[in-house]
């Protein structure tokens, strides 16, 4: 299994969950479940991860799966898929199109390939640590002339206030060109597109994060945790241009 089949079995897989999700999107009847851990999922989320789980089952079904809604299996195999048919649920459930689906295939425990997949904006990014492409053309992150003129994201500010505290967050803000909340998958699109500077993720999970690592690597951006360490380590994220990420990590309080 080369990158080339890997990229191909990809966009088969989301331009199918595309379709189950875009059925449901804006759906004024869509029925709204809660998680144990509060956090909403609907028959899109579970349709979508279905689908995508049942055919990585057929084509490779040696190999092991991680996935939001329906747990893992073959944890322990050579290549694993973690999966979060959308992320970004809470912007599905109140119309906004930034949400996505994520997918990351793993070899050896090393992400080795990840794919965003915008269905209503039509945006795909596959990253496999030297190349990432937006809709098939090639993407590098930007490098901004300095902290003053970065465009800094983050998914939820309130997580980002709980995590480095208060002072801290808007102390970084506050020297920054602007910062928004377009987090989820979007933030980090836009960040390998060269659309902005930096995505701050406090919390997050293994299938939120891990195909970002080919992403932002492949277009030329660093990512770690919150202290600077390997991200596979950790529960954060922060990702930016490679000149600019000691200081965003100093500024985070380390």
């Amino acid at each position: 299994m080369n990158l080339t089949e890997i990229r191909s079995f990809v966009q088969s897989l989301v331009e199918e969950s595309g379709r189950i999700i875009l059925a449901h999107y804006l759906d004024p009847n869509l029925e709204v479940e809660y998680k144990v851990d509060e956090t909403p999922v609907t028959l899109a989320d579970r349709e979508a991860e279905s689908l995508i789980r049942k055919r990585i089952e057929e084509e490779f079904p040696e190999h092991g799966i991680i996935g939001e809604e329906y747990g893992s299996i073959r944890e322990d195999a050579e290549y694993v898929w973690l999966l979060d048919p959308i992320d970004g649920t809470k912007s599905f459930i109140s119309g906004v199109p930034l949400f996505g689906t994520i997918i990351c295939l793993k070899r050896a425990g090393e992400p080795i390939f990840g794919a965003i997949h915008q269905p209503v904006l039509q945006q795909l990014m596959l990253g496999d640590n030297t190349q990432t492409t937006l809709n098939d053309k090639p993407m590098v992150i930007r490098k901004p002339n300095g902290l003053d003129q970065a465009t800094i994201l983050t998914t939820d500010e309130r997580d980002a206030r709980k995590r480095f505290g208060v002072e801290t967050w808007v102390k970084l803000t506050d020297q920054t060109f602007f910062s928004r909340t377009w987090g989820d998958c979007y933030g980090y699109l836009l960040l390998a597109s060269g659309k902005a500077d930096v995505m701050i993720d406090p919390i997050v999970n293994s299938w939120d994060f891990h195909a970002m690592i080919p992403i932002i690597r492949g277009a030329g951006g660093k990512i770690t945790d919150h202290k600077g360490r390997n991200p596979l380590h950790g529960n954060s994220i922060v990702t930016s241009h490679p000149d600019l990420h000691d200081l965003i990590i100093k500024s985070l309080g380390n």
